[in-house]
């Protein structure tokens, strides 16, 4: 569970005794120590949970919520680093953060939008940071990926395009929907994309991606215990029975027994193959490696790795060339994969195969951070899932 998920279902939960106040982070810059999209939670009586920051401005940020429980206004406020006065409060990372804080009552709908998420479903919630008419600020929309589900009623004077806003929110947090990303948009009181004046935070939640890890083989189970701590939705899969049993992989969500091109092909056919998905091929035997990588290296996923030395990666790319694979298929083949960590064991190997999927997903260089220059937490995502940072 994510810092953003664990104030919302704290939230969901107070909220049922009384109003609760729910502070966001909805802008980051620099190296900042949380992405757009963490979030906390003070109740009336002042139960706290979640994190906006790592402990830099969690007293103020909670002074903040104390306010707003008792004014009921919504306030945004900006974080920094306090070079000038060293009791200020700031962020001693060099970073900044912009914090929504939101008084929450029972009849803002925070409820449904827990239970969603704690079902897996995917959903984004639509906050107005700015607009022209400052009663609109603090509005929210929550929308799924087919339809508009909660609006507040039309709170905008007649004339004003609230109807052409909400639907270009709408549209927008859709959009976002579909990568997982979370972040802020603008547009004109209207709506139109060219105008502006508006501000407005999506913050989506999706279903976890899924890691394919095809081959039950010992490293496998290092691999599927990393991939759920990362939060991914673990499968693995083999054709030989004796090896693919829970058992062996309790970490794992589920263990299939299956030829993986053959499972590869239901699962696209299901469409729970989708741009986020990571796929890894542990076996390094042909007769599962060439009709597995010829399928998923055609696919629209996030990552495609093979495990062997480096003479069966040589091997294994003139067989699916021979299997008709182009040059620029074969160029999204990360193999021998994982990152040099001088990992031995399976465990240490995990983390390097993990290690490079995050490299690859986020932009990452792999490179020590010694060894680079700019921000330590950029904002690079490529693909993301709840929490993750775009800024459109």
């Amino acid at each position: 569970m994510t810092v953003a998920d664990d104030a919302l279902a704290s939230a969901a939960r107070w909220v049922q005794d009384s109003p609760v106040a729910l502070a966001t982070v909805v802008g980051t810059s620099g190296s900042a120590p949380r992405q757009a999209g963490a979030a906390m939670v003070v109740a009336a009586d002042g139960r706290i949970a979640g994190s906006v920051s790592g402990g830099c401005v969690e007293a103020a940020v909670v002074d903040l919520a104390e306010a707003t429980l008792t004014s009921g206004e919504p306030t945004l406020r900006t974080f920094g680093f306090a070079a000038d006065d060293l009791f200020d409060v700031g962020l001693t990372c060099g970073g900044r953060i912009e914090v929504l804080v939101q008084r929450v009552g029972l009849d803002d709908g925070l409820g449904d939008v827990a239970a969603r998420v704690a079902a897996g479903d995917a959903v984004a919630v639509v906050t107005v940071l700015e607009h022209p008419d400052p009663r609109r600020v603090g509005e929210r929309l929550v929308v799924d990926g087919a339809t508009l589900e909660a609006v507040p009623a039309d709170a905008a004077p007649a004339g004003s395009g609230a109807t052409g806003l909400r639907r270009a929110l709408q549209d927008r947090a859709q959009a976002m929907l579909a990568s997982g990303a979370t972040g802020v948009v603008h547009c004109g009181p209207d709506g139109s994309p060219l105008a502006s004046g508006v501000r407005a935070f999506v913050q989506t939640w999706t279903p976890p991606p899924r890691l394919v890890v095809l081959g039950a083989v010992d490293f496998a189970r290092a691999r599927a215990g990393a991939g759920r701590f990362l939060g991914y939705d673990v499968t693995v899969c083999d054709a030989r029975p004796a090896f693919t049993t829970g058992d062996r992989f309790p970490d794992a969500h589920r263990v299939v027994v299956d030829w993986p091109h053959r499972y590869l092909d239901a699962e696209v056919a299901a469409g729970r193959i989708d741009a986020r998905t990571v796929v890894c091929v542990l076996t390094h035997d042909a007769r599962f490696d060439v009709p597995t990588l010829t399928r998923a290296l055609r696919l629209p996923v996030a990552y495609v790795g093979a495990m062997g030395s480096r003479r069966t990666h040589r091997e294994r790319l003139e067989q699916l060339r021979a299997a008709g694979l182009t040059g620029e298929e074969l160029d999204r083949l990360h193999s021998p994969l994982g990152l040099d960590l001088g990992a031995r064991t399976p465990e240490e190997t995990a983390i390097s195969i993990l290690a490079e999927v995050v490299a690859v997903r986020r932009g990452g260089t792999g490179r020590g951070l010694g060894d680079t220059d700019g921000p330590i937490h950029g904002a690079r995502s490529r693909v993301g899932h709840s929490g993750s940072v775009t800024t459109v």
